[in-house]
């Protein structure tokens, strides 16, 4: 029996006939619209698709794309990335992070500036190589800085678990999971906002289940259609977005029913509730405070929690972006990254001013990478 070749998992989700033909419908059906369609996909994921495969191209004048603020790396704000490198500046003290965080700026300067000055900070792709770091680095305080929507916060909370049953009082953790309901609502509230449909995420959903889109739905009485991450999934959910607004329809609607159901991953989402709770107030880059929108560790897991161990070290003034920088217009879907005067010029991946451009999840990344700098 011949060996499945990943390529074969995922060809007919790019068949170019398809897409074509997905295309045309929606260009159809778009002459029934009875106003411009404006579609924010939430997730940074689709954002790369919808640059990589040219998506923009094949769609009528009267439908367009909104960016959202789904890329965890992008909506941090400088004064929590400057607890990261003032965490790292204290003697024994190991940062850890997932690895894009390191090069996002802070007013003082990236995780990765202060590695080459000489801290520890060791990037990471999966949430547990913490446990090895704390077992291997007995004398030194071991803090992991966790970043990330729904979609990584339970790998965070297994570590936590582990933690605990392993005894390794060495490892903290600085909290910055987010939440994506409080943030569709936060760009709804918005009076200038042009959003009237979404995307919804696809690993974010796989987690949390199709059901916490529905409030969205029912107060904004805007369509939402969760999506793959293939351009096919994509187009399929322009067409039934569409097809939603040409009816007159509200819904919410799972094209991706391979991965996601109603309910989600139960057992993660029990994880995620037995070592965190809502935090009242988060602040976003680009969108300012939210309240309800991220996560901290329980009263009982106080012992874990970096914040509240180095209180006395780490500054809490809130900083914007460098005043050339549009990231916060972006994430807030006000802007497209070629808005921005020093995209491609003084900010490009090498070289970043905003956080935008760092992110292999971040739109200014996407139009960097898929539709060059004139």
């Amino acid at each position: 029996m011949p060996e499945l070749q990943l390529k074969q998992l995922y060809d007919g989700f790019r068949d170019p006939r398809t897409i074509s033909e997905l295309s045309r419908q929606i260009q159809a059906l778009a002459n029934e619209l009875p106003e411009p369609v404006y579609m924010m996909e939430v997730c940074g994921g689709h954002t790369h698709t919808i640059m990589k495969f040219g998506l923009p191209q094949l769609l009528p004048d009267n439908i367009h794309f909104i960016h959202g603020p789904g890329c965890p790396v992008c909506i941090m704000p400088k004064e929590r990335i400057d607890q990261a490198t003032a965490l790292a500046a204290i003697d024994d003290v190991i940062l850890v992070t997932l690895g894009d965080m390191i090069r996002v700026p802070g007013s003082q300067g990236s995780l990765a500036q202060f590695r080459a000055k000489g801290c520890d900070i060791r990037p990471v792709y999966q949430p547990l190589d913490a446990i090895k770091i704390a077992q291997e680095n007995p004398t030194k305080t071991v803090v992991f800085f966790a970043i990330g929507f729904e979609t990584s916060t339970p790998m965070t909370a297994v570590l936590l678990e582990q933690a605990e049953r392993l005894g390794l009082n060495n490892l903290l953790f600085h909290i910055n999971h987010v939440l994506v309901p409080p943030a569709i609502d936060a760009v709804m509230a918005d009076p200038d906002t042009k959003v009237n449909a979404f995307i919804g995420p696809s690993h974010v959903s796989v987690i949390t289940g199709s059901r916490i889109y529905q409030p969205t739905v029912d107060k904004y009485q805007t369509p939402v259609v969760i999506a793959g991450f293939e351009p096919v999934d994509v187009m399929q959910s322009i067409l039934a977005i569409v097809k939603q607004k040409v009816a007159g329809r509200a819904e919410l609607e799972n094209q991706y029913q391979r991965a996601v159901t109603e309910q989600g991953n139960v057992v993660a989402q029990q994880k995620v509730d037995k070592f965190f709770e809502v935090r009242d107030s988060f602040r976003w880059r680009g969108l300012g405070p939210i309240a309800h929108s991220s996560l901290q560790l329980r009263a009982e897991y106080a012992h874990r929690d970096a914040e509240k161990h180095f209180a006395d070290r780490l500054p809490v003034k809130e900083i914007d972006d460098h005043k050339a920088c549009q990231c916060g217009d972006i994430l807030r879907g006000k802007a497209n990254p070629k808005d921005c005067n020093v995209f491609g010029r003084g900010c490009t991946p090498q070289t970043p001013l905003g956080s935008c451009m760092v992110s292999s999840e971040g739109a200014c990344n996407a139009y960097y990478r898929y539709a060059g700098v004139e």
